[in-house]
């Protein structure tokens, strides 16, 4: 679990996260959604731990972070996952060297327990022969699935997702969406995923947290962004057609 209290993140004159309060629990997907401005980024980036901030704090399964030693925050770090939204895999090494980078970085694991490792979360990804190839001989969904397996490849107890579907096409947003919640559920990981996109929301938004202009907006879920009536909230999300007449339809159904 990551809790959040009262955080507030400032650069210059312009106070970008104005007190945000919240939690992200274990083996659920949490959602931080919200439109381009709203704080969504930054605030994810403080959840990293890669920006500072001036006040509140951020406790990783109770543990405040600012709180920590350089030691213990380095223990956390080795604890996190991150799948960055342009995959970010390094283009002179095979796809099974990205995935054992983080092993190298991290533990001290023989040559034979790393490759066993990679071998076992390229699997998990259904990349079972693409060891050798080169980041530039796959397509986009293969290289976030390699971002996936390279984030996971250390046992995360958290995962950090920046726009996991950017850039790909519904059919392979799906596959991701999928993969990112199964391994959610299945290694009880406290996952969070920084996104605009409305279909990730309604497919696997087991927490959904709305910014607005650096303010915590609204929190709930999937089934409970159906029934609100903050009209930010329904502005962002029903901004299509297509979401109105979901909506509609739903709400018809639970009257």
């Amino acid at each position: 679990m990551i809790e959040v209290k009262d955080l507030h993140k400032s650069f210059g004159d312009a106070h970008i996260l104005k007190g945000i309060t919240t939690t992200f629990d274990k083996g659920k997907t949490n959602l931080i959604i919200g439109q381009s401005g709203s704080g969504k980024t930054v605030f994810l980036k403080c959840l990293l731990g890669l920006f500072n901030y001036e006040e509140g704090s951020i406790a990783y399964n109770g543990q405040v972070f600012s709180k920590l030693s350089e030691d213990e925050k380095r223990n956390i770090r080795a604890e996190i996952g991150m799948v960055f939204q342009g995959s970010a895999l390094f283009d002179s090494m095979t796809i099974a060297e990205n995935v054992m980078f983080p092993l190298r970085m991290f533990t001290k694991q023989s040559k034979s327990e790393m490759e066993d490792r990679v071998d076992f979360v390229l699997k998990r990804v259904n990349l079972d022969d693409a060891h050798k190839k080169m980041p530039s001989e796959a397509s986009g969904g293969m290289q976030k699935r390699v971002a996936i397996a390279r984030a996971i490849v250390n046992n995360p107890k958290y995962l950090f997702c920046d726009e996991p579907n950017s850039g790909l096409d519904p059919k392979t947003s799906i596959v991701i969406d999928n993969l990112i919640q199964e391994i959610t559920d299945e290694y009880q990981i406290t996952t969070v995923i920084n996104s605009h996109d409305m279909n990730s929301v309604m497919e696997i938004g087991e927490k959904i947290v709305f910014l607005k202009n650096g303010l915590k907006e609204w929190e709930g879920s999937k089934d409970t962004i159906f029934k609100t009536d903050n009209q930010s909230v329904t502005d962002f999300v029903y901004s299509s057609n297509l979401f109105k007449k979901v909506r509609r339809v739903y709400l018809e159904e639970n009257s």
